[in-house]
């Protein structure tokens, strides 16, 4: 059981930390559904923090189909990250017919030298989830699928999550993260309904419950107990 939560800044690295939280997820811009981080802002975490942190890699938030310059910002955002002693990456894109961009998903492994890479909500916007995934589990250095069930609130997805687990479980080596609107309130009864393993928390632990609004240690700890409590 894992409990990732999302981190913009150095302090939301360091109170993510102490309040227990497995992994974070670092990104800019959390109210375009994050961007790829500064360097600087991840050379300060590495240097405070020794917590699990994949680095996104999302150049805008247009769509999630890239261009020539876009896929050279990509790669050399990828190679920049990769000195800096992080633990992987968070990545997706979609080809116009809604598919998922194997080509560039090579490109970008080849990039991220042997570091686990996530494929993010990118996949909320597939045309079929189902075949979406089965493409992922061909690539083994994509380790985890981060999706709300292609529902704005995760907690309405249960049952497609159900299937989605499923199908992850026959590859071996790929994980769904459960994410969108997840609250803590909510995080329990969601925990035993989907049987999700791992959990991805933004609006859900900060003050007012607002994406904007600074970490709250409380909420995080909660939710770590939540999480890692045996069922």
């Amino acid at each position: 059981m894992k409990l990732e939560i999302i981190a913009y800044t150095l302090a939301d690295a360091k109170i993510a930390h102490a309040a227990g939280a497995d992994r974070i997820e670092v990104i800019t811009g959390p109210a375009e559904g994050g961007l790829t981080p500064s360097l600087g802002l991840v050379e300060e975490i590495r240097e405070h923090s020794s917590i699990d942190m994949r680095i996104m890699v999302r150049p805008h938030s247009r769509h999630f189909c890239y261009d020539a310059d876009d896929i050279q910002t990509i790669i050399r955002d990828t190679r920049l990250f990769n000195r800096l002693g992080i633990d992987g990456f968070v990545f997706g894109a979609l080809t116009p017919e809604r598919k998922i961009d194997e080509e560039l998903l090579r490109r970008f492994i080849e990039a991220a030298d042997g570091l686990p890479v996530t494929f993010h909500r990118a996949f909320d916007k597939v045309l079929d989830q189902e075949e979406a995934l089965i493409t992922l589990s061909k690539f083994p250095e994509v380790t985890h699928v981060l999706t709300s069930g292609a529902k704005s609130v995760v907690t309405d997805a249960v049952d497609t999550l159900l299937r989605l687990q499923d199908l992850a479980s026959n590859s071996g080596h790929l994980r769904v993260i459960a994410g969108a609107g997840l609250t803590v309130h909510a995080l329990d009864d969601f925990l035993r309904s989907s049987g999700i393993s791992e959990v991805h928390l933004g609006s859900g632990v900060r003050v007012k419950n607002h994406i904007l609004q600074p970490l709250d240690a409380n909420l995080i700890t909660k939710a770590r107990d939540l999480v890692h409590r045996p069922f």
